[in-house]
């Protein structure tokens, strides 16, 4: 495993990824299965490790270390106001880098889900879809103070979500 650069917090650009959102694809398939792992996983600032602590991000970065192995990019500590402080849309910007968009009406169990947390307010959490239609959608994510539980995806929720993404399809995954 190589050592992480901390020199820089971001890429200076991002490898092509393809994917193919009306399928259900092996990526979401893996993605919604090492999310189910993580429930009951504590509520821990930063963190991302399965079974000890992670908060909404870390739950993704563990799932990407599972489908990808290393994490994409080094992340700098955050303060939990970082996205209040900041005002700049830095996770959905890191979305964008490394996911795949897709219609937020067309995401589909496994995908990433970007959320604000009030209007105006950039993104600042994320969740793994893992149920749609009837009687509801549900979601895998860190939910402050408690665990990362699975959840039903009400109104308040919907009323939030900004962005859906999906893992990109490629044969990293297979490793």
């Amino acid at each position: 495993m190589r050592s992480p650069d901390r020199s820089r917090s971001a890429p200076t650009r991002s490898p092509a990824r393809s994917s193919s959102p009306e399928g259900e694809g092996e990526a979401r398939r893996l993605a919604l299965e090492e999310a189910r792992g993580w429930l009951g996983t504590p509520y821990r600032h930063q963190a991302s490790v399965k079974g000890a602590g992670c908060d909404c991000l870390g739950l993704m970065r563990g799932v990407w270390r599972r489908l990808y192995g290393d994490e994409p990019e080094v992340l700098p500590p955050y303060s939990p106001d970082w996205a209040e402080r900041s005002g700049e849309e830095l996770m959905l910007a890191a979305a964008r880098r490394w996911l795949v968009p897709v219609a937020r009406k067309a995401a589909r169990p496994g995908d990433v889900l970007l959320f604000r947390m009030a209007e105006g307010a950039p993104v600042k959490h994320c969740a793994v879809l893992s149920a749609v239609g009837q009687p509801g959608a549900r979601m895998i994510h860190a939910y402050w103070g408690r665990s990362v539980i699975e959840s039903w995806m009400g109104d308040w929720w919907k009323r939030r979500l900004v962005a859906a993404f999906t893992w990109p399809e490629d044969d990293a995954w297979r490793r």
